[in-house]
């Protein structure tokens, strides 16, 4: 048995313990939890062999019940120093892995200063915000099989774009590659067809959280949109964070959200906020240019779920949407250099170089904490991702 040498200071205490897919040396991959500078391996500290999985589904699939046992017998053993040796691994001695398989993918629309700016760059002199944004959660159906893990290369997109009012489109690589900082959750409880979530039974259904950056091609996104919304500028590659932050860990970070005019149709009320204060960071090529607040966010992800569910759509355990790109009031709030550089009419200094939109080359990192208990904070570690150059345009 050990005990595990950890820094009180640490993102990934004990009031934390996300949980990611992991291996060693190109072995299999197996499930691990986070606590510290390590891995513990629950396959072997555990006795269970649905953590033998590759990913997260088998046991998120086990519903709420058993993630709260799995949690209470992982922080009996770390706190009485009964892991088994075997178990324990540094975390620079393992390969990170995306977390679970994928099921379906919705992506939503739900801050209203991102909504709002997007509104004015892309329909100038029109009421920014459309008349149903405020009465529904505004989504769209992405491709959950360019779903990545953080550290993935994101190779430039091509498509469709028109370089000028009144130009003839032309097909080649994105001049206007984008980021968009974001939320994720994943549900674990599936629900049957025909069966809505309401909002207060968010947590029975959701497993966790992670960060997201939804890769955008805006040239290409701002030629197709209409009149079916987002396709080719958004389904390219969207990058998440390798660590699954347990719903079970967030209920420190639960706060009201910034109020909603007029008051949601009762199938989208809440009696208690699902808003999060998750704090955000943006870095590009090293240096922070943003730091959005999730607690800003119009529409919680429980109304996301109760949405999406609303209309009998069943859920599978896997099922994953984001919350669309996080932004507030300030500049230093958008979580979108579309909004950050307004357009590309006002570039950003990044470090010594001048940016608008993304270069080949560029990576851009995401980080996040969260209130935690004992007025610690907890962390989701990153999403990454460096950009390459397009392959020979089609």
């Amino acid at each position: 048995m050990t005990a595990i040498e950890f820094s009180h200071d640490t993102v990934f205490g004990i009031d934390n313990l996300p949980y990611g897919a992991f291996s060693i040396g190109g072995g299999a991959r197996r499930i691990g939890v986070r606590f510290g500078e390590h891995v513990i391996d629950l396959r072997t500290a555990l006795d269970d062999p649905v953590f033998d999985s590759p990913t997260l589904n088998a046991f998120m699939a086990q519903g709420r019940a058993r993630w709260v046992e799995v949690r209470e017998q992982l922080t009996d053993l770390i706190e009485s120093e009964s892991l088994p040796a075997e178990s324990v691994h540094g975390i620079d001695c393992v390969t990170l892995h995306l977390p679970f398989e994928v099921a379906d993918y919705v992506d939503f629309y739900a801050s209203e200063h991102h909504a709002s700016n997007l509104g004015r760059l892309f329909r100038p002199g029109t009421e920014p915000l459309l008349p149903n944004w405020k009465h529904l959660p505004v989504g769209y159906h992405g491709r959950s099989g360019t779903i990545v893990v953080s550290g993935t290369p994101i190779v430039r997109p091509t498509g469709q774009r028109r370089l000028g009012a009144g130009a003839y489109p032309e097909f080649g690589p994105t001049a206007q590659l984008d980021i968009e900082a974001e939320m994720g959750f994943v549900v674990g409880t599936p629900s049957p067809i025909g069966q809505p979530i309401g909002p207060d039974e968010f947590a029975e259904h959701v497993f966790g959280a992670v960060l997201v950056n939804d890769w955008s091609a805006r040239d290409i996104q701002a030629w197709e949109y209409v009149p079916l919304g987002p396709f080719l500028g958004k389904s390219f590659a969207t990058s998440i964070s390798s660590w699954v932050v347990p719903l079970l860990a967030l209920d420190n970070a639960r706060v009201e959200g910034p109020g909603q005019d007029p008051v949601p149709l009762p199938y989208l009320r809440e009696s208690r906020s699902w808003a999060l204060d998750v704090e955000l960071t943006v870095s590009w090529n090293g240096y922070e240019v943003a730091h959005p607040r999730y607690g800003l966010m119009y529409w919680s992800p429980a109304q996301m779920l109760a949405h999406m569910t609303s209309n009998g759509a069943s859920t599978r355990t896997g099922d994953f949407f984001a919350s669309g790109t996080i932004s507030g009031p300030a500049r230093s709030d958008r979580g979108a250099f579309i909004e950050l550089s307004w357009g590309g009419s006002e570039p950003i200094i990044v470090g010594e170089e001048v940016r608008t939109f993304v270069q080949d080359g560029d990576e851009v990192v995401i980080t996040a904490t969260a209130p935690g208990a004992r007025g610690r904070r907890i962390g989701f570690g990153d999403v990454a991702g460096r950009v390459v150059p397009s392959g020979r345009a089609r």
